[in-house]
């Protein structure tokens, strides 16, 4: 298969809101050189964004860490939770039947690994082969440089020369283990290495089960291969993630196999700030073929779905995972339903997954079609409809209950406006109830400015400084507002437990 060329494009992470979002007539009077400033500063950091992905740890000059955006996807920097693989709980018949007892790890304190730099793999130590008849990599030019690495918090035991020289450490640790899973003495090293990532006895018995070939590589390979990924922008931290969810990953080799994955997505654009971020949030990209598989997906992106070539690294940015699953069913489906659903026009479903390619993985009968629903049942047709899911995709990733249904409420029976207004303003679904929201028409019901008629949806779009300055106070005073209100309202969710 000819080998196409993607070009780099830029473009911005956030998008600015439209234009025609001016303030109220209802708001006191500011110049219109102030209004345009303030709202050319207006960011929609995540109406149109995975927040898994893009979600922006940028704090205000006050230092306000909550984000005003709403989304039901699981909000952490990295893309996936930590509780996504929480540590395995051995009963005490488990711990008898590993021979596992709890003052294993007694007496262990702080560790502090340190790595020589320049280190060169060219001898990788013994080839321990994998069922898969993987090789250890045997380069003889790749350098990687080693970063020293403080693993106190790990609660690691103190390791003098003598033991790493003899192994003893490691038999002492990993013996009981070794009965149980039936793990060569010749891996102790690994397991040992492995543990400076945060992985513990039972994370190994998870890697036994799912990818047993995964524990019998010699270490100097799994080194030359993890220190590859923190080199290319892998945070420390999401290894321990990475090898639980794609073991396998410690059985590919830097020269054929993760060189040549980075290079793909250098290659659609991707900074090199994301690149590491892209392999914590998929990690299996590197078990499918360049060649063979991941060109041809974004080929079909290109011709089929009609992607352009600029937005490829915004979209595999938002949805990395559009990588690696099937595509051609699903977006098929996806459009013919759109079409027949909603009237909607081809270049419109595009915009839609350009803005929100997690639209491509959504089910109908559970995602698509009960939002649409939502809309209609408060008043909407369908070129309404049509116009909000255009303008915010990240509408089909809300919780009916616990977002849209409240906001809606909200919006009718606090705000006393209307549906049509959000034709006009879809970025309110977007924005947090409890954290924007409430706290700003509260605030200005205290200070007695709201309006009396219909609340104007604009005093939710400006940043916290131009909204305080749009309404004659200031920020300090509105925090500590918001403050007393969010513990309030804690407070009467605790109560009702």
């Amino acid at each position: 298969m000819a080998v196409f060329s993607l070009s780099t494009p830029t473009w911005n992470h956030s998008s600015t809101f439209p234009s025609h979002s001016h303030a109220s007539p209802h708001l006191p009077s500011n110049s219109a050189r102030y209004q345009n400033r303030c709202f050319s500063k207006t960011r929609v950091a995540s109406s149109h964004a995975n927040p898994k992905i893009l979600k922006s740890n940028r704090r205000s000059k006050y230092g306000q860490p909550l984000s005003p955006y709403d989304s039901d996807d699981v909000s952490a920097d990295d893309w996936f939770s930590d509780h996504e693989f929480p540590d395995v709980k051995l009963s005490e018949a488990d711990r008898q039947r590993l021979k596992l007892k709890s003052g294993t790890n007694k007496g262990q304190g702080n560790r502090h690994i340190e790595k020589s730099l320049d280190v060169k793999s060219s001898n990788p130590g013994p080839n321990f082969n994998t069922r898969q008849g993987r090789s250890a990599v045997k380069n003889g030019g790749y350098t990687v440089e080693k970063i020293d690495r403080d693993t106190s918090s790990l609660g690691l035991s103190s390791v003098n020369s003598k033991d790493k020289a003899t192994g003893n450490s490691g038999k002492s640790r990993f013996r009981q283990l070794s009965e149980e899973i039936d793990l060569d003495e010749r891996y102790f090293p690994l397991l040992d290495y492995l543990t400076t990532f945060g992985l513990k006895e039972s994370h190994f018995i998870q890697m036994y089960e799912r990818h047993m070939p995964s524990l019998q590589i010699n270490v100097e390979s799994a080194e030359e291969r993890l220190e590859y990924l923190l080199s290319v922008g892998v945070k420390h931290k999401d290894i321990r993630k990475i090898i639980l969810r794609q073991p396998q990953i410690l059985e590919y080799t830097v020269e054929n196999n993760l060189k040549s994955h980075v290079a793909f997505l250098r290659g659609l654009g991707i900074p090199e700030s994301r690149i590491g971020q892209i392999i914590a949030a998929t990690p299996s990209l590197f078990s499918y073929s360049v060649e063979n598989s991941l060109k041809p997906t974004v080929k079909y992106l290109l011709d089929e779905i009609g992607i352009q070539e600029k937005d490829l690294s915004k979209v595999v940015q938002l949805s990395p995972q559009i990588l690696v699953q099937r595509i051609d069913n699903s977006w098929n489906t996806r459009l013919s339903f759109l079409m027949k659903e909603l009237g909607a026009p081809r270049h419109s479903i595009v915009k839609m997954v350009r803005k929100h390619p997690q639209l491509l993985h959504y089910s109908i009968e559970d995602g698509l079609l009960p939002r649409i629903n939502f809309l209609r049942s408060i008043g909407m047709r369908n070129p309404d409809i049509l116009k909000v899911l255009t303008s915010l995709t990240q509408v089909f990733s809300l919780s009916l209950e616990g977002n849209l249904k409240p906001k809606y409420m909200y919006l009718i029976n606090e705000l006393r406006n209307e549906v049509h207004s959000l034709t006009k303003y879809p970025t309110y679904l977007s924005l947090s109830l409890d954290q924007r929201i409430r706290p700003r028409h509260r605030f200005l019901v205290s200070l007695k400015k709201a309006p009396k008629g219909p609340f104007p949806l604009s005093s939710f779009v400006p940043t916290d400084e131009c909204f305080c300055q749009q309404w004659g106070t200031s920020v300090d005073k509105y925090l500590d507002f918001r403050q007393r209100l969010l513990l309030k309202d804690f407070a009467k969710k605790y109560e009702k437990r």
